[in-house]
């Protein structure tokens, strides 16, 4: 006889068995104890940390999959982006194996995703079983955030392994070993746990949703939204195709019918609003936590944890007054995107940021080292002084995400005179000053149902880079390789001054402004020009380039090794695979 000793390994697919005298000699916990925690609000609620405990370890999400997952694409790359060959760069080049020596563990993200799945299984067993939810409003609440939690989990799995096991239920001896599922399979389960969670839980603002840390009706509703255009889309499968699903529950009519309903349920609501872009990130950075404003759930790390600006924010080449780390910018923007904004798009200087802190005075940094402005430490309010982490949350949706699914969904569905409203909020922030310009691009782009669809792609890029949505948008439009090999061609006319970069400045100029501490840097923009820059007096200049001349390891050969489309998905590890009991496998990726 055997029992499970493992959560971590049995959730990723594992078991680790013992004796029998194990089983017997470990406490019992009584039927009666599980019906007193799962049948008082209170104690049930105790249950939630332990599962976003899953969500903060070393090597889950703080760590490994928000560095990694969405990296390369046409708006974020690797900041170490020539390296191709180490295992770190080949997480994002398109290139993993499943040996990998950053994800080849028993406790990586796959693991921990699962570890997270398995102690919410449990909560929602025990909860159907003795709570009561219809007519307990705070236990409803409680199993609301759980299925919420889960289907999280659920969908970055997909977006990281593709199909992978299906687990809704505790684990038992008979279930210990299940093979990859069929993600049509998964997409179904969570669609009708999000219906039925947002029914449980508050809207922003309300009794028990007051912080963005917590699950509310509205976060549900949009991941149920941003899933459904997952599963209506394309995606590698385990037969070696890209394809839709042919299951008629997930029909693309369906699921831009139910996106469509769930971003305009939380429009309706009125419990979320747009703030000034810039305002969005400094509040984040602040740390104000406040639901009711753009932020629609973060996952919470604590002070000592998590590592967004870490590796996601602008570099601090050494501590100084804002920081005491010197960190930041493992990864940054597609150095094509300093250039797809206009000019007078306040996104962009809030997105990319070309310089970085070096004494506690910006410097400009380089054309292939640029960074995340979302993320900064100089937005903070108080200062990191660990060596590892910065604790900063990461915004996992906001509601410019639901304005933009919105005009998708309904583009799609009533075409794009319907769906002009909310592409035009979005719009509208950007261009606080010129609204006129929003009025004759939304005239542009409302000539037909195709225009509209290109113009969403487009948004999605300048509203979210540094967002890591990219990667999962580009597959589920099947446009990943088709984008990554325009953004291909433009590095590379943007390094040799070619097509619409070919009047750009082959400098850039900057000084420091009289503060001491900023910098102004000419040269960053169509129309100016290396003359000017020259006339104006700058004190300092620096050649604008993304490689050095003797490089023979070209940054835009660099972006993906291997043809993206065949490696959407890293495979699952091969610790996994091994102790599987022969029920895993990478064969659909040709691995």
């Amino acid at each position: 006889m055997k029992t499970i000793k493992n959560i971590s390994l049995m959730a990723a697919g594992l078991i680790v068995l013992s004796s029998c005298k194990d089983m017997l000699d470990a406490p019992t916990k009584s039927a009666m104890e599980e019906s007193v925690i799962y049948s008082t609000p209170g104690l049930a609620e105790g249950i939630i940390p332990g599962i976003l405990q899953s969500f903060g370890e070393t090597n889950s999400y703080r760590g490994r999959f928000l560095v990694y997952y969405g990296i390369n694409t046409d708006t974020e790359v690797s900041n170490s982006l020539k390296n191709t060959t180490d295992d770190k760069a080949r997480l994002a080049n398109y290139d993993a194996d499943a040996f990998n020596s950053q994800m080849n563990t028993d406790n990586n993200a796959y693991a921990k995703f699962y570890e997270g799945i398995e102690r919410a299984n449990l909560a929602i067993a025990g909860i159907r079983r003795f709570g009561n939810v219809t007519e307990d409003a705070a236990m409803g609440r409680v199993l609301g955030e759980i299925l919420t939690l889960r289907a999280v989990l659920y969908n970055d799995l997909i977006k990281g392994w593709g199909d992978v096991p299906a687990r809704f239920e505790p684990i038992t001896l008979a279930t210990a070993y299940l093979p990859r599922s069929d993600r049509d399979t998964i997409y179904k389960q969570v669609l009708a746990d999000l219906d039925e969670a947002a029914g449980y839980l508050p809207w922003p603002k309300e009794s028990g949703a007051a912080s963005v840390e917590r699950v509310n009706k509205a976060f549900a509703k949009g991941l149920r939204a941003r899933m459904a255009l997952a599963a209506g889309g394309y995606a590698y499968r385990l037969d070696g195709t890209i394809r839709l699903s042919t299951d008629p529950e997930l029909s693309r009519d369906k699921m831009y019918a139910i996106a469509k309903k769930e971003c305009l349920d939380i429009i309706g609501s009125k419990s979320l609003r747009l703030l000034g872009f810039e305002e969005v990130f400094r509040k984040l950075n602040e740390e104000a936590g406040e639901a009711g404003l753009e932020s629609m759930w973060e996952i919470p790390f604590s002070a000592g944890r998590g590592r967004v600006i870490f590796d996601l924010g602008v570099r601090h080449t050494n501590p100084d007054k804002y920081t005491k780390q010197a960190k930041g910018g493992t990864d940054g923007p597609n150095p094509i995107m300093l250039y797809e904004y206009e000019k007078d798009d306040v996104r962009r200087d809030v997105t990319i940021v070309p310089y970085e802190w070096t004494d506690g005075i910006q410097v400009p940094s380089s054309l292939s080292r640029l960074y995340f402005g979302k993320y900064r430490y100089e937005w903070m309010k108080r200062i990191v002084s660990s060596d590892n982490d910065d604790g900063l949350n990461w915004m996992y949706m906001r509601y410019a995400d639901v304005l933009l699914m919105a005009a998708e969904a309904i583009n799609e569905i009533d075409g794009p005179a319907a769906a002009a409203p909310y592409l035009r909020e979005v719009r509208e922030r950007a261009f606080p000053d010129n609204l006129q310009k929003v009025t004759d691009y939304m005239n542009l782009v409302t000539g037909s149902k195709e225009r509209f669809f290109e113009a969403i792609v487009d948004e999605r890029a300048l509203e979210f880079t540094g967002e890591m949505l990219r990667k999962a948008d580009l597959i589920r439009w099947n446009m990943l390789d088709t984008k990554l090999q325009e953004a291909k061609t433009k590095l590379e006319q943007l390094e040799n001054r070619q097509g619409k970069y070919s009047n750009l400045p082959a400098k850039i100029y900057y000084r420091t402004r009289p503060n001491g501490e900023t910098v102004e840097i000419y040269g960053l923009n169509f129309g100016d020009t290396d003359g000017q820059g020259t006339a104006l007096g700058y004190t300092a200049s620096k050649t604008w380039t993304l490689t050095a001349s003797d490089d023979k390891t070209t940054y835009w050969n660099a972006l993906f090794v291997k043809d993206p489309n065949k490696q959407q998905v890293w495979p699952i590890w091969q610790y996994f695979i091994d102790n599987s009991n022969n029920t895993l496998d990478n064969k659909h990726l040709g691995l």
